[in-house]
């Protein structure tokens, strides 16, 4: 069976992906919402994801994954893990909505080094302000962003913005304004 096909079954099997009348973080209503750590925090979808993920990243040389606390968490962590088991280790980093505010102030956790070429993720693109957030964060820390993914696009300009912006994006799931869900 095809891995993305069976990320989008596990989605409905597991509720990440429900129906009905949503009010969104980004703002306005959806006729369906997904919560992709329903997905990532399940072991075959986690595994899935990062299977998915790992076969993207591949081409792209990547020696990290980021992305914004805490959609990305689960993501980083499945993906950091698989990639040292398959033999291509990726180091995995959590970016925070804003610097720690004792200790040592990070606002990126994990081991981060100027010239890493970091891969930003993030379980939904629909603004893409949180990936806008922790793409700024990377950055500013030195490091290249090949590439930039998520598990679903809302088609909601985040996508269209991230390209823009002179960035590749890719997505696994994509959905449209009447809440239909497909492979991308």
């Amino acid at each position: 069976m095809n891995r993305v096909k069976r990320i989008l079954e596990i989605s409905k099997e597991k509720g990440a992906l429900i129906f009905g009348e949503f009010q969104l973080s980004a703002g306005g209503t959806s006729k369906y919402y997904f919560d992709g750590r329903l997905l990532t925090l399940d072991p075959e979808g986690a595994y899935m994801v990062a299977k998915a993920f790992i076969s993207i990243l591949e081409s792209y040389s990547v020696d990290a994954i980021a992305g914004p606390t805490i959609g990305a968490d689960p993501i980083v962590s499945a993906v950091s893990v698989l990639s040292y088991v398959e033999g291509t280790p990726m180091s995995g980093l959590i970016v925070r909505k804003e610097p720690k505010a004792h200790g040592g102030g990070k606002t990126i956790e994990g081991p981060i080094k100027s010239g890493q070429r970091v891969a930003i993720v993030d379980d939904t693109c629909t603004t893409g302000k949180s990936l806008f957030q922790a793409m700024q964060a990377v950055e500013d820390e030195g490091c290249e962003i090949p590439i930039v993914l998520s598990i679903l696009d809302r088609r909601s300009g985040g996508s269209d913005e991230v390209r823009l912006r002179g960035y590749e994006f890719k997505s696994l799931l994509v959905a449209d304004e009447a809440g239909n869900v497909d492979l991308s």
